[in-house]
């Protein structure tokens, strides 16, 4: 069950600083994302200026600032993945959903991630959707991966 930025909030009732990752993870974890209205009460919760709440989340790759699709692929950029051909799936891959990594898809339907490295080198290229490892995706079989996620939908 979600809870509401105001319910995190209270967990850190004499918080400081020094707790903002922390705090700024946990809202990401319940809310899939950093909104704006986040940061904002983060701001004043912590009585720091909410451009500096910001230049702390666009510091470090783990902070989102836009909802995921309801399938998120983290696709893997790490050596082995890499090698094997992981950059050609990732350009079919935008190229299919008419995003870029970072980005959701207008019906809310898929989001694009790059990782560093998803531990998985020996199915190398990988990707993970939800959770559930795709192991040695191609160009060609990355269109039969998206087109079973469409299917669920149907």
């Amino acid at each position: 069950m979600r809870k509401s930025i105001e319910s995190i909030l209270e967990k850190y009732d004499n918080c400081k600083r020094d707790s903002l990752i922390s705090l700024l993870q946990e809202i990401q974890e319940n809310e899939g994302y950093l909104s704006e209205e986040a940061i904002v009460k983060t701001g004043k919760k912590l009585k720091i200026p909410t451009s500096k709440i910001y230049g702390v989340a666009t510091f470090y790759n783990q902070f989102r600032f836009e909802p995921t699709g309801k399938y998120h692929i983290m696709i893997c950029r790490g050596t082995a993945c890499h090698v094997l051909g992981s950059l050609t799936v990732l350009q079919e891959l935008e190229k299919i959903l008419k995003i870029k990594a970072g980005q959701t898809t207008r019906d809310g339907l898929f989001s694009i991630e790059i990782v560093a490295c998803i531990g998985a080198c020996g199915l190398a290229p990988v990707i993970n959707v939800n959770g559930i490892f795709h192991a040695k995706v191609t160009v060609e079989s990355i269109k039969e991966i998206i087109e079973s996620y469409r299917k669920k939908e149907e």
